[in-house]
């Protein structure tokens, strides 16, 4: 662990001794300055963790000094110190961002709680600043292709505003990344980041997710519980898939965001909710309507900005950056590291990636653990990936092998059968081989697609050829 590091700005030189002369006790690298302009000269090459820093001083004061030690450094934990405290200036120099306020003459015991409380604080501050870069750099946008710039610049202008957005797109195309980076760059972005896959959650359900119920409303209601909307308050919250929600909660949502009110499941009580909606969606919710399955109105309300994030194959320049990226996240988690020679990259942007981002990224921490030499070649990529030069179903269809034996079946019989194996082993690929979004995709029971992926010897670590 570094050590510590505490500057004392005092006018009087007794105070900056005997503070020094504590904090030196308990290990403290101490840097004592007589003046603010001393201070703010020192500041930026000492770094202190803590500034304990006099009110009263000549020339500038305490308050300018931490007005301008605030500028250098907004994290700057300042503890001021006086003689002649007075409530309005503790309520001033709190307001200019100071940590705590000491009346002289200082208290050992008391100096010494508050540097461990205030040492404390930055610790939880440093680590709080370390969690937000590490969520942001996982939930980065990478590309700089012509379509994805589109797509950050039309983010970049919708963040700083209220306005509702509702993201398009086809599966795996990043639609929660670009949810999460508008509430990264909104006013909200203090505020929670709620998630809601409408897909996922059945029917009967889908009320009590997003607004709450009381206890006894329902079989299972056990105790009163806060909706997804209720949490999200202040904050971001996401309804991604929201094509897949029902004609009542559709009527719900649409009451929340016309009134900024819900009501739980079971009460007739109105919440009043501040939340910030994003919606998203891999289905045509234009078509969805004419079909009497969305609301018109609701879409109205939700499509304030659009934006469509393009498939992988309408951006394949990003391909090269996004293996990059991969590699280097995937190595931290463990996987090894290996280059991608240059056959092996052009042969990965050739592939369309039905999956989209997901479906790559599958792709390169596949070859990352399976390739056996240093690096991943050409050669890697056709026997564990797939040829994929044009064409949808070149790369799912034939699979790893290149092995299209279902177009060479000697039976009509064994062309059904080889056909729907490499159908179902496209469709699952495609959905990252969550089975219940597969079945949901396909209209189909999970029971049955249990079945037939038992049936035909479906998995995800042999999902390479069809036999």
């Amino acid at each position: 662990m570094s050590p510590r590091r505490v500057m004392i700005v005092d006018d009087e030189k007794g105070i900056r001794e005997a503070l020094k002369q504590v904090l030196e006790y308990e290990e403290i690298e101490v840097q004592a300055c007589a003046s603010g302009h001393e201070a703010i000269r020192v500041y930026p090459d000492f770094k202190p963790h803590l500034v304990f820093l006099d009110v009263k001083m000549e020339g500038m004061d305490g308050l300018e000094t931490l007005k301008r030690v605030r500028e250098l450094d907004p994290q700057a934990q300042v503890v001021m110190i006086s003689g002649h405290g007075t409530i309005q200036t503790a309520v001033e120099a709190t307001q200019l961002g100071a940590y705590d306020f000491l009346e002289k003459p200082l208290d050992t015991d008391r100096i010494l709680l508050t540097l461990r409380n205030a040492l404390q604080h930055v610790v939880l501050v440093n680590e709080n600043v370390r969690l937000k870069q590490e969520v942001r750099a996982q939930y980065e946008i990478v590309g700089s292709s012509k379509a994805i710039r589109a797509v950050i610049g039309l983010i970049e202008k919708v963040a700083p505003t209220p306005a509702r957005v509702l993201i398009t797109g086809d599966n795996g195309t990043g639609k929660e990344l670009v949810a999460r980076a508008i509430h990264a760059l909104s006013p909200r972005a203090a505020g929670p980041f709620i998630e809601v896959n409408c897909a996922a959650i059945p029917t009967e359900l889908i009320e009590s997710e997003l607004f709450g119920h009381m206890k006894g409303s329902f079989t299972g209601a056990f105790a009163d519980r806060a909706g997804k909307f209720e949490l999200a308050d202040g904050g971001t919250l996401f309804l991604d898939e929201i094509g897949d929600m029902s004609l009542s909660a559709q009527a719900k949502v649409l009451r929340a965001l016309q009134e900024g009110v819900i009501s739980r499941v079971g009460s007739g009580k109105a919440l009043p909710v501040d939340v910030r909606v994003i919606a998203a969606t891999n289905k045509n919710l234009g078509a969805e309507i004419e079909q009497g399955r969305f609301r018109e109105d609701l879409l109205h309300r939700l499509n304030v900005i659009p934006i469509h994030v393009p498939p992988l194959r309408e951006r394949r320049a990003d391909v090269a950056q996004l293996i990059t990226h991969f590699t280097a996240d995937l190595t931290k988690e463990g996987v090894p590291s290996k280059e991608f020679e240059a056959p092996a990259v052009e042969r990965l942007t050739a592939h369309d990636w039905p999956g989209n981002i997901r479906e790559l990224k599958n792709a390169v921490e596949r070859l990352l653990i399976l390739a056996s030499g240093p690096a991943v070649t050409q050669g890697d990529v056709e026997r564990l990936v797939g040829k994929g030069e044009g064409g949808r179903g070149k790369g799912t269809a034939t699979g790893a092998g290149g092995d299209a034996s279902w177009l060479r079946a000697a039976t009509f019989e064994e062309f059904k059968q080889s056909a729907e194996r490499a159908f179902l082993l496209g469709k699952l690929q495609e959905n990252d081989w969550n089975v219940s979004e597969t079945a949901r995709t396909l209209q189909m029971p999970r029971s049955n697609l249990y079945k037939k992926i038992e049936r035909y010897g479906l998995s995800r670590g042999g999902e390479g050829g069809v036999q």
